[in-house]
């Protein structure tokens, strides 16, 4: 069974994607998690405390992690950009809630950091270790290159069921096709998979 605490954070970031900072009460917050306010309180403290702690959790864990020593660039490339975008995907309520108040409430702008930095990190040392297998070209930059593809299936999570005029294609064959797109751009041979859909 799930912690108190667990459920207050979880019924934190899902009232917080539908109702906003100000919509995300500690009343409707505690009614979600189905525990009184005063319990709310005695675990956070406030309201702030609570919100800020509910996107932080939010933005742990990672998706799976690319391999020390390439050996199948398109494959494990793809796993890591799917399961990237599962994640994504899976939040981007509340990813678009944190974008769209990050003004108004600048505390909050760490969670929309967060989110993506640690995975371009990742990809930015796979990069060099395939340039240093000799596998990428050496003048590829690849802090670019790790934005591209991360760009690409963040705006691919975010906006697949809102712009489906411009994602004709299913998310496997759309991931399939960046990472296919990506390993061009920096000169990695690409090697066929039976994992990642064929492009159309």
């Amino acid at each position: 069974m799930i912690d108190i605490r667990a459920r207050l954070l979880e019924a934190a970031a899902r009232v917080y994607a539908e109702m906003g900072y100000r919509g995300a009460t500690t009343r409707r917050i505690a009614q979600e998690a189905d525990v009184n306010e005063i319990t709310l309180f005695r675990h956070f403290g406030s309201k702030d405390a609570l919100i800020l702690e509910a996107l932080r959790c939010a933005s742990d864990g990672s998706a799976s992690a690319l391999p020390a020593t390439p050996s199948d660039p398109e494959h494990e490339l793809y796993q890591w950009c799917r399961a990237c975008f599962d994640r994504l995907y899976e939040s981007r309520a509340l990813v678009r809630k944190v974008f769209g108040e990050v003004v108004e409430h600048p505390e909050i702008s760490r969670f929309a950091k967060q989110c993506p930095s640690s995975s371009a990190t990742e990809l930015r040392e796979y990069v060099r270790r395939l340039q240093e297998q000799g596998r990428a070209h050496r003048d590829v930059d690849p802090a670019a290159a790790a934005a591209m593809l991360i760009g690409a299936v963040f705006a691919d999570a975010m906006g697949r069921d809102i712009m489906t005029e411009i994602y004709p294609y299913s998310a496997d064959e759309a991931i399939a096709s960046y990472v296919q797109l990506f390993l061009r751009a920096i000169g990695a041979a690409a090697v066929p998979t039976e994992d990642a859909p064929a492009q159309r």
